[in-house]
């Protein structure tokens, strides 16, 4: 039976390391903070991200990476997206030849403007034809709680992922495979985006009809980088998509979503950061998706407004007024051709 590594004991990577242990799977989860590491393996609990959880038998908890990672066969890693790079430098000795290494995290490199796999490619150099990511709707607290869904795992080496499938899946947590790795991470990062702009349109009690229209607009800007970046179109009308992009964007349990609501009630950027115990990775999105727009030469209107709020300060109201107003065009302009995708 496979062995698991989890690198990152938030509550996404807690989660996935309860759903692999309540399998029987042997499985490990590293907390950098070895006193936060012992207070896990003590208490059988992930109280600061993931409360309410037991611990099963078979999963384990360690602040040493090297204890970690040597002799599994799967390394899975949930880490902010700004850390990946430092994470994956530290394992990469201990990584074991032959390991499957997966992406659980949604973000964009700011420094490089890589994607998650292309960071861990170059760091896991000996890794990478057994590369894969993991996205979907997957709000943690519904996983952990056994509540159903669905997830798709995406590696360039078919039996790479199909093996991923097996691992993974579970009465309620049904995944499906693909081979776009750019889709799947493109959609699981820019829909941070999205969901911060809906959060300020629920702030600002803008109603349902508002909310859809949102985020199928935002869904057409995420398509539109995507496909520029060589994404398959359909793809975002996946579960790494549409799928994980409504959850975004619908649940108060959504970092992003709730950093909006409290930009529309007036509070300032830093403030709510320096609040939240996890990271809002739609921040950090927002700040990457400009400058790949800019590469690709791509439209993405909702993101340059969100971004004049979020780090200009910016009245929402007016960027929503400003979004409304501009020049009227046909919903299909900008077909992508061979697509059901518009601009």
């Amino acid at each position: 039976m496979a062995s698991v590594a989890v690198i990152g004991s938030g509550a996404w990577g807690t989660t996935l390391a309860l759903l692999l242990a309540d399998k029987g799977i042997d499985t490990v989860l590293w907390e950098h903070r070895p006193e936060r590491a012992a207070d896990m393996a003590r208490l059988r609990e992930n109280r600061l991200f993931l409360p309410g959880f037991r611990f099963p038998e078979h999963l384990g908890v360690t602040a040493d990476l090297e204890k970690a990672v040597r002799h599994r066969d799967v390394i899975i890693l949930v880490t902010p997206s700004q850390r990946m790079r430092e994470n994956a430098r530290q394992l990469a000795p201990y990584l074991e030849r032959g390991a499957i290494v997966v992406s659980a995290s949604k973000g964009i490199e700011l420094s490089t403007l890589q994607r998650m796999s292309e960071v861990l490619a170059e760091e896991l150099p000996e890794a990478r034809a057994r590369l894969a990511a993991l996205s979907g709707p997957n709000l943690a607290r519904e996983v952990a709680e056994g509540k159903p869904t669905a997830a798709v795992v995406a590696a360039q080496d078919g039996a790479t992922a199909i093996y991923l499938r097996t691992l993974l899946s579970t009465a309620r947590y049904r995944v499906y495979t693909t081979q776009d790795i750019i889709g799947i991470e493109l959609g699981g990062a820019l829909k941070n985006i999205i969901a911060i702009g809906a959060g300020i349109n629920d702030g600002m009690g803008y109603g349902e009809n508002a909310r859809a229209a949102f985020i199928t607009r935002g869904l057409a800007e995420i398509t539109r980088l995507g496909t520029a970046a060589g994404a398959h179109p359909l793809t975002f009308a996946g579960l790494a998509g549409l799928g994980d992009l409504v959850a975004t964007c619908s649940s108060p349990l959504s970092r992003n979503h709730q950093l909006g609501r409290r930009l529309a009630a007036g509070e300032k950027l830093d403030d709510i950061l320096a609040s939240m115990h996890s990271v809002a990775e739609g921040v950090y999105t927002t700040r990457a998706a400009l400058q790949l727009a800019q590469r690709y030469g791509v439209e993405m209107p909702i993101t340059q407004q969100l971004a004049l709020v979020l780090f200009e300060g910016y009245d929402p109201y007016k960027a929503v007024l400003e979004l409304m107003m501009r020049d009227p065009k046909g919903e299909m302009e900008g077909l992508i051709e061979g697509s059901i995708y518009v601009s």
